[in-house]
């Protein structure tokens, strides 16, 4: 799936190419956002089938989505997003472009990273990883969120 952000205030569309893709204004972030406004770590974006998923990382200026104020949301076709000052239109669909050689991922089983993580392991003296058994499954446990999914309407003095 490709996905833009496209800058209200005019500009070049943003190519979200990675499935993870973090945004803020520290030089290691994906999408840099070089501006006092915008948080060191100010959200991530996830690319799932069909949509994005976004999460504020507790940022200073906040993050909206559609003028409203979130903690995480799903980014649909031409929702506004708004990281501090910076607005964009949501835009998904169309052609994916080619994945550059660094972004290629693949995907290993636990018995594969263990193998792959031994050697590093062995190397600083702690030993080998142990070996997973990939068909345990997992409990499910519940996780109590505590913070907000979207932020009540701030009242205005009169």
């Amino acid at each position: 799936m490709r996905a833009q952000l496209i800058p209200l205030e005019g500009g070049a569309p943003i190519d979200v190419l990675k499935d993870v893709t973090l945004v803020g204004r520290k030089e290691d972030c994906d999408l840099r956002l070089d501006h006092k406004s915008v948080s060191k770590l100010h959200c991530v974006i996830v690319k799932t089938d069909g949509l994005l998923l976004l999460r504020d990382l507790g940022s200073t200026n906040g993050t909206r989505v559609n003028g409203t104020r979130i903690r995480r949301a799903a980014l649909l076709p031409n929702d506004q997003l708004t990281i501090a000052n910076y607005s964009f239109k949501i835009r998904l669909g169309g052609e994916e472009p080619p994945p550059s050689p660094e972004e290629h991922t693949q995907q290993l089983d636990a018995k594969e990273m263990a193998n792959l993580l031994r050697p590093a392991a062995a190397a600083v003296g702690a030993g080998p990883p142990p070996l997973v058994d990939s068909s345990v499954e997992m409990p499910i446990v519940p996780v109590q969120n505590v913070l907000p999914d979207v932020y009540p309407e701030e009242k205005k003095p009169q």
